[in-house]
């Protein structure tokens, strides 16, 4: 699950009872740290509270969500080619990476961000909105 997936969720925006469904019927759902600390940021941004970081990752952990706090070989290579070849951001190149790893998905709106790597068939999507 990449981050705007997942704050879609949490914030009841458009996109997010397709999260819901995924949470309640995928087998499992993981995110990356990098992808957990854009959801941080971004909680800390809104409230202008730094504690907001604390509270949204303990928000997370009570979700079916299999955090990995560590990046291992695999996605550490996958991540720097997505990065190199397709020119997305930081985070999303770890989202992409973590789910080529997983033979996954992966749950995204960020279709300005992915929409050639699936034309491409460079990943595949679960398109929440």
């Amino acid at each position: 699950m990449d981050a705007c997936a997942l704050i879609a969720f949490l914030n009841d925006e458009p996109g997010s009872e397709v999260v819901a469904a995924v949470l309640q019927e995928a087998a499992s759902v993981e995110i990356s740290v990098v992808n957990l600390l854009e959801i941080a940021y971004d909680a800390v941004r809104q409230s202008g509270d730094p504690r907001s970081a604390r509270e949204i990752v303990d928000v997370v952990q009570r979700l079916p969500i299999n955090i990995h706090w560590n990046i291992d070989d695999s996605v550490f290579h996958h991540a720097a080619h997505f990065k190199a070849r397709f020119r997305v951001s930081l985070a999303d190149a770890f989202a992409l990476a973590l789910a080529k790893s997983l033979g996954a998905p992966v749950a995204t709106s960020d279709h300005h961000e992915f929409d050639f790597l699936e034309t491409e068939g460079a990943a595949r999507f679960i398109w929440i909105r």
